[in-house]
């Protein structure tokens, strides 16, 4: 396989290494992604099992995704004082070590205890994963391998659902966590065994200052999305309190960002305009793709009526369209440029979207699922080339800081469609079925325009790669 050839002048390491230091980074990313979106469908247990209110039961969730989206941009820094190695492996012996305390947990304060530390493992692996690919990959096979990875993540995203339906329909809840303690022994041996313990890249003084804004900005934005997908006068004042939260931090971090000596996040990296379309590109299309797997099951459920493994089964066809797309794109990107490529993936993408938002009141399975393969063909070719445009417009010493903003980019902009599809439901809130249909039709056509603003952005990349091209 071309992935582990070795040849003449390669960076990283020798391919059998290669791929063990692979098998590590993808095993945890699979593990954090299923415990961050199958674990949903498991609440309805978890809260007869606990004997505890359904609206408690959220923070189950809630707890694991916060946790990680406020330190996302943390460890992607820590990681040039300390190693990539140390960094992964403590993400992972944190990880696996909350998920046996998540499967014997007995009380819901002690199972969201668990799973902040669960969501902070996973945010100390997931932000500098792509940048430990990037470091044992050699340059000539950066797409490939990128494109490996954003479709394991992909996949893992689509069909958690299912895994999670299927290990329940037999069953604990607990098993869902329990699954990750095995897994978790093996990528953390892999990891000290073959991740090369790259020294430190700086001496400095880590930024305090910033960390704490960052984890209070990126915090307080994601409650604030959540209090608006609530009725009521409360809610929203709590929304615009979380808001005002978010902006004062957030303009806060920018200035001390421009003030530190070695700042968490270095904002030159955002001078290269490949690197700040592809950022805002990935933002726009995960928000997409956020407000659609939120918004889906309700049209299969609640209109079409559906069982719920059912309906987990009708998204297998964007996942296969994934697997299908993903490592042809990230190839390509190898040899022409990505912005071309993600951007046509884009317009597949977009295609799909409107597809599925155009879905008649009795649409038939082979209907939804040629829809949604259409949805995974398209974001299967973005993906891959997008991420490697980013990675590569950043230098290798801040591949770390990189590969922090594409997880943050990612795991934000699923959170906010979420919110969206939230929002959506709320404004359309009533008991009958016709008006949920309406606010999940709505949501299907936010997602399209969503999805139109990224090919916008990825489209005035284009510019600027036609002048490359001709100057080169």
């Amino acid at each position: 396989m071309e992935l582990f050839s070795d040849k003449p002048g390669d960076e990283g390491l020798p391919g059998r290494e290669r791929g063990l230091a692979m098998a590590a980074v993808m095993t945890m990313a699979t593990m954090a992604v299923f415990d961050g979106s199958m674990v949903n469908i498991a609440l309805p247990q978890i809260a007869r099992a606990l004997n505890i209110p359904a609206g408690a039961a959220v923070w189950v969730s809630n707890g694991y995704l916060l946790s990680a989206s406020m330190t996302l941009a943390i460890f992607a820094a820590l990681a040039s004082h300390i190693g990539f190695r140390r960094l992964f492996a403590a993400g992972l012996t944190v990880f696996t070590l909350a998920s046996l305390g998540c499967a014997l947990s007995s009380s819901l304060d002690t199972l969201i205890f668990m799973r902040v530390l669960q969501g902070i493992g996973a945010a100390a692996t997931l932000s500098i994963g792509p940048a430990i690919l990037r470091s044992v990959f050699p340059n000539r096979l950066l797409g490939r391998i990128l494109g490996l990875n954003a479709l394991i993540i992909a996949t893992s995203t689509a069909i958690a659902p299912v895994l999670g339906g299927t290990i329940l329909s037999g069953m604990s809840w607990q098993w869902l966590f329990a699954i990750n303690i095995p897994l978790g022994v093996m990528a953390i041996i892999l990891t000290l065994r073959v991740v090369p313990a790259n020294p430190a890249a700086t001496q400095s003084p880590f930024d305090v200052s910033g960390a704490v804004l960052s984890a209070v900005a990126l915090g307080a934005l994601i409650m604030a999305a959540d209090s608006f997908s609530h009725p009521g006068n409360h809610e929203l004042m709590t929304a615009i309190t979380y808001g005002l939260i978010a902006v004062i931090a957030g303009m806060a971090f920018v200035w001390r960002q421009r003030r530190a000596p070695k700042p968490l996040l270095p904002l030159g990296m955002f001078a290269s305009s490949r690197f700040t379309l592809a950022a805002f590109t990935s933002l726009a299309s995960f928000i997409s793709q956020g407000i659609t797997f939120v918004a889906l099951p309700f049209l299969f459920q609640s209109v079409y009526g559906y069982s719920a493994f059912v309906s987990a089964l009708l998204f297998t066809p964007w996942p296969l369209g994934i697997i299908l797309a993903a490592p042809h794109a990230g190839r390509y990107a190898d040899r022409y440029p990505a912005a071309i490529i993600s951007t046509a993936g884009l317009c597949v993408f977009a295609l799909g979207l409107v597809l599925l938002a155009k879905l008649p009141e009795h649409a038939q399975v082979w209907d939804i699922g040629l829809r949604s393969f259409i949805c995974g063909l398209g974001f299967g070719c973005f993906q891959s080339p997008n991420n490697r445009e980013m990675l590569s417009s950043a230098s290798r010493e801040n591949s770390g800081y990189a590969s922090g903003v594409l997880a943050i980019m990612r795991t934000f902009g699923q959170c906010l469609g979420a919110a969206c599809v939230g929002v959506i439901l709320t404004i359309y809130s009533a008991s009958n079925v016709l008006h949920e249909a309406l606010a999940v039709r709505v949501s299907l056509w936010v997602a399209v325009i969503a999805t139109v603003l990224a090919i916008v952005i990825s489209v005035s990349r284009l510019r600027n790669t036609a002048a490359h091209l001709q100057n080169g």
